[in-house]
């Protein structure tokens, strides 16, 4: 290589080890293994973006927060998002945030963005499976309401 024209190398690594692959077959199960993941103390404080990765079989494969939040709103880069589900060859993936107010109204952000993730997976190949929103007293799933 020309020491003149050095460039860095970009490298990507997932590393799955042993773990409890949790099959998804409805959102009440999504939401209880998603409430896990959030940190109870600051749920009913500020706002987290969390994507659950799963395989073709609707297997988790591992999730990532992808984002924290202020006190209403967090702001989800695309880009990151499917950086993570491809780096771990996820098939499907199920969003999800927490609303600290205890809505369980989705906005009309949380809409938007919902269109947007479905729109990009449409293009990668990565299905929208669901887009959950959390409270301290419950969830709500887009999926069961027809809004994917």
């Amino acid at each position: 290589m020309n020491a003149n024209y050095q460039l860095p190398e970009i490298t990507l690594k997932f590393k799955a080890g042993n773990y409890t692959k949790h099959k998804i077959n409805c959102s009440k199960t999504c939401a209880n293994l998603l409430r896990e993941m959030y940190d109870a103390d600051t749920l009913e404080y500020t706002e987290s973006f969390i994507v659950l990765l799963l395989n073709r079989q609707n297997e988790t494969i591992g999730w990532n927060k992808v984002s924290q939040g202020g006190l209403n709103s967090v702001m989800v880069d695309i880009r990151v998002l499917f950086t993570v589900a491809l780096q771990a060859g996820a098939t499907s993936m199920i969003i999800s945030h927490n609303h600290p107010s205890g809505s369980l109204i989705a906005s009309e952000q949380d809409l938007t963005l919902t269109r947007r993730v479905a729109e990009a997976g449409k293009i990668l190949d990565i299905h929208l499976l669901d887009h959950v929103i959390i409270t301290a007293e419950g969830y709500t799933s887009l999926a069961d309401k027809g809004l994917i």
